[in-house]
């Protein structure tokens, strides 16, 4: 069934068909209308959930940890303060092995107060040991939510989708909605290997000393560097079975591109149309889409940016002293293997500020010059003077 929707509310719709049991959360602009629908689909019985009002994000991820380790599958969603809150509860999430799955609608960090949309808050919580996706299209939001379930309980490690707000979140568009029927073939019912129980008890989140803390740190990488290619193979499933194939990435006119952007969520949309100008311009022009951000894809990327002469990174993101973290992350994972094109780090968008075709325009322009990038140098694209 296709239905016109707002990406909020394509989240809830998602997380219905997952069949979520318990759902605790806290409201914050953006993301609010995503709980306000699920808490009325509980209500009436639309979803065999339990709704649990909380007085914080804090609590509510807390609560979200305890129905995990209980068995359930759980949901919550946040944004930029509420996510700033939850910092100590993400990293005993994913210490716990939880797969929780939760939806961040990205919305700046404030002071100065700001409601409208850039990366930072969620990419600031990339060493909580949480898996990151972006999503670019509100049909891509509800179709990660179920793939971020299926993931997830693979990995045992929490799960958190993310997407711009209000570009996406108050914005309506066309999406088809799978049978429930469907999904449930697809997405199985969740069975954790161990679970609080009377029945079969066992210890969990003790003391640990230090001849095995390291050992629990190791199992999470371990767990990490399977992630990327779980995405893949979970991608490819759901394609199978509903049509759209997903992975960590999307490349769009970048096979033999000698000049390649590298966008997340919304800008992607514009970036589409700026390199099939530039392509009628006869300059080979590419676009490579990050929908994997943590663990960061790095085969993936390295074999779609392999070749390139430059490469451009959008970073709709600041962390102060060191740039955009799309590109930091990308520099830090590619260094050491050979021939690697240039790369080109640039600021945009920040607090909301739009990012049009003429942005994207000069991103292109400067890497087609001559203009050389020194280390530690970024560039602030539409910046008022």
């Amino acid at each position: 069934m296709r239905k016109v929707l707002m990406a909020n509310h394509a989240v809830s719709i998602g997380v219905k068909l997952s069949r979520v049991s318990v759902v605790a959360a806290y409201p914050i602009t953006p993301q609010s209308q995503v709980v306000e629908l699920i808490s009325e689909m509980c209500a009436d019985g639309e979803i065999d959930a339990k709704f649990l009002k909380v007085e914080s994000e804090h609590s509510a991820m807390a609560c979200c940890i305890g129905a995990a380790l209980g068995g359930s599958r759980v949901f919550t969603a946040t944004s930029s303060q509420g996510l700033l809150l939850m910092h100590e509860m993400l990293h005993w999430a994913a210490g716990s092995r939880v797969p929780i799955v939760m939806t961040n609608v990205n919305r700046s960090v404030s002071p100065p107060w700001s409601i409208w949309t850039d990366q930072t808050d969620s990419l600031s919580q990339r060493d909580t040991g949480w898996i990151q996706l972006y999503c670019e299209s509100n049909q891509e939001v509800l179709d990660s939510i179920i793939q971020a379930y299926w993931i997830a309980e693979k990995v045992n490690l929490p799960f958190m989708v993310v997407f711009d707000g209000f570009y996406l979140s108050h914005t309506n568009e066309a999406v088809d909605i799978p049978e429930q029927s469907d999904v449930d073939r697809f997405l199985r019912k969740f069975r954790p290997k161990f679970k609080i129980d009377v029945k079969k008890p066992h210890a969990f989140n003790s003391i640990v000393y230090p001849d095995a803390y390291m050992e629990f740190r190791h199992m999470i990488k371990e767990s990490m560097d399977t992630v990327p290619a779980v995405v893949n193979k979970c991608g490819a499933e759901f394609g199978k079975k509903f049509g759209r194939v997903y992975g960590t990435l999307e490349e769009y006119r970048n096979e033999d591109a000698e000049i390649s952007l590298i966008t997340s969520s919304t800008v992607t949309s514009t970036a589409r149309i700026v390199i099939d100008e530039y392509r009628k311009k006869g300059i080979k022009a590419g676009l490579i889409k990050l929908r994997l951000f943590n663990p960061f894809p790095r085969e993936d990327i390295l074999n779609a940016i392999r070749g390139k002469r430059k490469v451009g990174v959008i970073d709709r993101n600041y962390s102060p002293g060191n740039g955009g973290v799309f590109a930091q992350t990308l520099r830090a994972n590619i260094i050491g293997n050979g021939d690697i094109p240039e790369i080109y780090p640039f600021i945009v968008g920040l607090g909301g500020r739009d990012v049009h075709l003429g942005v994207l325009n000069e991103a292109i322009d400067i890497m087609a010059s001559n203009k050389k990038i020194k280390a530690g140098e970024e560039i602030w694209l539409d910046l008022k003077k």
